[in-house]
């Protein structure tokens, strides 16, 4: 492609190729001028969040943008970094609540002021009793409020997520394994 735009005295002439552009000025039909400035093909890219999770990335010079990184299902691509502590819902919150009692409160503070992470991600989990919608409801409270236990030790909490049932630890065909997914997962980040 070719495009010209035109002065006074001398005519700007820019040649668009695959991998760059030629600017050349050209003065009484004769090419006075040329430069050949190469361009680099930019390539989408994947940046990786400090809690571990991806972001499509597109950045053009101009403007740049970041979407998540999602499975089908919705669900963040997270790479795992150290999960430190599992703990079930249930020694944590009463039948479908998001509030911890005080001593739970005491159990995670201790926790969270011995780990030595630099910064924590807190994930809420479910078992498939309930509807999707309330599972994910819940399990971002219960995140929350675990999150919030950290930040009132001065711990840092990079995110928090609620995943409801769609990641399921172990069968929701049995209780045993209904008592397992209902948990909060703390990762660590060193």
């Amino acid at each position: 492609m070719t495009l010209s735009t035109e002065g006074a005295s001398a005519q700007q002439q820019y040649v668009f190729t695959e991998d760059g552009f030629t600017q050349g000025t050209v003065k009484n039909g004769k090419i006075a001028r040329r430069t050949t400035i190469r361009a680099e093909r930019y390539v989408p890219t994947i940046w990786i969040d400090p809690d571990g999770c991806e972001h499509w990335v597109m950045d053009d010079g101009f403007e740049g943008f970041m979407t998540p990184h999602v499975t089908r299902q919705g669900i963040p691509v997270c790479r795992r970094g150290n999960t430190c502590a599992v703990m079930n819902s249930d020694q944590l919150f009463a039948t479908n609540q998001a509030s911890i009692n005080g001593a739970n409160k005491k159990r995670l503070q201790e926790f969270f002021k011995s780990a030595g992470a630099t910064a924590y991600a807190i994930e809420g989990h479910t078992d498939s009793r309930a509807s999707d919608a309330h599972n994910l409801n819940l399990s971002q409270r219960r995140a929350q409020a675990v999150a919030q236990v950290a930040r009132s030790v001065g711990a840092r909490v990079v995110s928090t997520r609620g995943y409801g049932e769609r990641v399921p630890k172990a069968s929701n065909a049995s209780t045993k394994g209904q008592a397992a997914n209902r948990r909060v997962e703390i990762q660590c980040i060193r």
